[in-house]
């Protein structure tokens, strides 16, 4: 036996309700795409000004100076790391080095030393200094200030993302 079923006729398909569709779907996926969790993030410049006197002092260069302001952008970037899992010295927002310090308000000559790794904050300086333009970078006499930062990556908490900043 067959059966009949009247179905209302199907909408007709107009342009708009195709690029509404597919905004919609590019909206998603964007979400999807920053839904990366990150775990806990620390300012840890004050565990690290000992280990910074020591490396310069060595060099024959003055201690450096915990900066708060220097320590909120390197944090800032090392979460920006740990929501992407990659290093990156730039933003998906079209950030660069020289404007992120612009937008957080440090002004002059500044640098910024990344890492990624399942390490502590001792054998990330000597892997900083074991590179040639990471060691220069903390060594740098026109560098008085610093903030050093990590944020865990969620999924793995052994995993950090770091970044140091220096600045005049």
């Amino acid at each position: 036996m067959n059966t009949v079923i009247d179905l209302p006729p199907e909408p007709r398909r107009t342009r708009r309700s195709l690029l509404i569709g597919l905004a919609a779907i590019a909206g998603l996926a964007a979400c999807t795409t920053l839904s990366v969790p990150t775990g806990e993030g620390a300012g840890v410049s004050s565990s690290a000004t000992a280990t910074l006197a020591n490396l310069r002092a060595a060099a024959g260069r003055t201690p450096l100076t915990a900066d708060t302001q220097l320590e909120q952008a390197a944090l800032q970037q090392a979460g920006y790391m740990a929501s992407r899992t990659r290093m990156s010295h730039t933003t998906g927002w079209g950030k660069d080095f020289a404007s992120r310090m612009k937008d957080n308000g440090v002004h002059g000559a500044a640098a910024e030393n990344i890492a990624e790794g399942r390490f502590d904050q001792q054998k990330l300086f000597d892997i900083w200094m074991h590179s040639t333009g990471h060691r220069r970078n903390i060594l740098d006499p026109d560098f008085s200030r610093f903030g050093l930062a990590y944020v865990r990556d969620g999924r793995d908490p052994s995993l950090r993302y770091w970044a140091l900043v220096l600045g005049r």
